[in-house]
């Protein structure tokens, strides 16, 4: 019985390996983005945030700022923009708006949805000329200024 487990779960592994990998073979314009962020805010003296979060998958980490916050019937949204970077010097900036939905009964929690659109001509190293959209979405607690987002999607050349 465990023999016939382990022959599925390998088998499991090596489909979705294999269902991965032809997505961008062919493509050589399109990378994947993706991973986890761990986020955390640092007030400003004028009232804004600084957001520094170490990242995993494919880049390793990101800075950027709150540069507006709105409160709205579900919550806040957020006017954003970030830097981010590879492991191999490649840097992309983006322009963002943050949609926090507030968690009943847990004041200062959100739900997190991030749109980031990449600014093509503020791209540099391996990522010069990309430019598109990913989303990410995950929860912060702005009483402990931190966070833990997933981020996905698809940048072009």
């Amino acid at each position: 019985m465990i023999k016939q487990l382990t022959t599925v779960a390998a088998l499991t592994l090596a489909t979705l390996t294999v269902d991965l990998v032809p997505a961008y073979a062919d493509d050589t314009t399109s990378i994947p983005i993706g991973g986890i962020g761990m986020a955390n805010f640092v007030p400003q003296p004028d009232g804004t945030f600084t957001i520094l979060a170490p990242l995993t998958g494919s880049v390793s980490n990101a800075a950027g700022k709150v540069t507006a916050t709105r409160e709205t019937a579900t919550g806040l949204e957020m006017d954003m923009e970030h830097y981010f970077m590879t492991e191999k010097g490649g840097f992309i900036h983006t322009v963002d708006l943050g949609i926090l939905t507030a968690v009943p009964g847990k004041p200062g929690r959100y739900m997190i949805e991030i749109t980031y659109d990449v600014q093509e001509d503020e791209s540099s190293g391996e990522l010069t000329g990309y430019d598109g959209t990913f989303q990410s979405y995950g929860l912060v607690d702005l009483n402990k200024l931190q966070g833990l987002i997933r981020y996905s999607g698809e940048i072009s050349k």
